[in-house]
């Protein structure tokens, strides 16, 4: 048993309260449970008891055995003291307050009913290998609580993504176009690679490159330079000495020196080339040099084609016909699918900040309604989520299942999520 299982019971009072007492002998009546605590302290805060008496306002503490009140060294932490009653599966222990004064008890273990325990022990119990644990009782959930879950994973999911965009903007002075230079710079790792994407931005400063997106040449020169890809020691080239020798005066103009990459940064390893990062970077130089602002179009782009249209754009001609500096092969551009994960990881998450930023909630439900015009992502996650009946339609469906699993599924955080909540409810 986990305790988050006990924090479920208490919060809805899945437990027999008749003549219900602490260990001691008080009679308790639950008057209001409290509410979860998500930071440092006691599990609930606010709870309203009568323990005999009296009635007491103040939190709730929740262990699997008493005990463990010592074993996380609650007798001294000075937040505990507002505790007035402790919830336990088991009360091996008497517990006090930093000044001595003995914490009520109330122990579950012959309260909670068999089969509700038998049903979370079913969940929390299957392999790791099975990615939903609760498939084989999925029968018991209806179409409406899982849509209702899915819908809200999706915004979970989102919102977070927003939350490192709106931590950007504070970073960068809350200058829109230089967020959406980093985050733009970011997107285009496409996972394998976002790190030392991120790293990049931050080596070259939005400022240099706006004095530059004009002249694809020079631009070519900051981005693989700061890149690393220009190293004296690497492939030579009639386009790549050009590259190099412009780059070691931009280098010295701009004070760069110092805070350029390394090829070893990058992720080359169980990549297809035209996902090798020196491509993404061809096809984010193709971008920069094409596109003379980012964050207007990226924020007020009416639809999908927009924004396809957006990042479809030709790639530096010598990155046409290379992969990596001095080895040749044909190269696309920027494909309908890695668009389609920019719109999902990019400018969804950009615009949701930006509507948080000015107050705007339509503005939420805008962004978020451009996944629905996305078609769904298939992967072998997914997979098990369609077989079990779950719809993944479009990217909107993707990105909600997405979440249940890593949020909910994976950690096994069953009596967290809707569908777990229904399955043992019908216990």
């Amino acid at each position: 048993m986990q305790e988050d299982f006990l924090h479920y019971v208490w919060q809805h009072q899945y437990f027999d309260k008749t003549s219900l007492q602490t260990e001691d002998g008080q009679p308790i009546t639950v008057l209001r449970p409290g509410q979860r605590n998500p930071d440092a302290g006691p599990d609930f805060l606010n709870a309203r008891l009568q323990l005999g008496e009296v009635e007491w306002n103040g939190a709730v503490e929740i262990h699997i055995r008493a005990s463990d009140w010592h074993r996380h060294q609650h007798q001294t932490d000075l937040k505990y003291d507002q505790v007035v009653l402790h919830v336990v599966y088991t009360a091996d222990q008497e517990v006090a307050r930093t000044d001595n004064s003995v914490v009520p008890a109330l122990a579950l273990s012959s309260r909670i009913a068999p089969p509700l325990l038998a049903t979370y022990e079913r969940l929390r119990e299957q392999p790791p290998e099975a990615a939903l644990p609760c498939a084989p009782l999925l029968t018991r959930v209806s179409e409406l609580t899982r849509t209702m879950m899915t819908g809200r994973t999706l915004m979970e999911r989102v919102e977070q993504k927003a939350d490192l965009i709106t931590a950007l903007h504070q970073q960068q002075g809350q200058d829109w176009e230089a967020t959406s230079w980093h985050a733009l710079a970011a997107a285009f790792g496409f996972q394998k690679n976002t790190e030392p994407m991120a790293r990049l931005a931050k080596a070259l400063p939005l400022s240099v490159v706006r004095r530059h997106r004009h002249d694809a040449r020079q631009l070519a020169a900051l981005v693989f330079g700061q890149a690393g890809f220009l190293e004296d020691a690497g492939p030579t080239d009639a386009y790549l000495q050009d590259l190099r020798q412009e780059f070691g005066f931009l280098r010295h103009k701009y004070n760069l020196s110092g805070t350029a990459l390394a090829p070893h940064d990058w992720n080359f390893l169980r990549l297809r080339p035209a996902n090798f990062p020196t491509v993404r970077l061809a096809q984010l130089t193709g971008l920069l040099h094409a596109r003379p602002t980012l964050f207007d179009v990226l924020l007020s782009a009416r639809d999908i084609r927009a924004l396809e249209q957006f990042f479809a754009t030709p790639l530096p001609e010598y990155w046409q016909t290379h992969y990596r500096p001095g080895k040749a092969g044909k190269v696309a551009v920027l494909g309908r699918s890695s668009i389609h994960l920019l719109v999902t990881n990019l400018v969804v998450p950009l615009r949701v900040a930006y509507a948080h930023y000015v107050g705007n909630p339509e503005q939420v439900e805008a962004a978020v309604a451009l996944l629905d015009q996305l078609p769904a992502e298939q992967n072998h996650v997914l997979d098990v989520y369609e077989l079990a009946g779950f719809r993944n339609a479009t990217a909107a469906d993707s990105q909600g299942l997405l979440a249940l699993h890593r949020r909910y599924c994976e950690p096994r955080q069953c009596v967290r999520c809707a569908i777990g909540g229904s399955i043992l409810r019908q216990r």
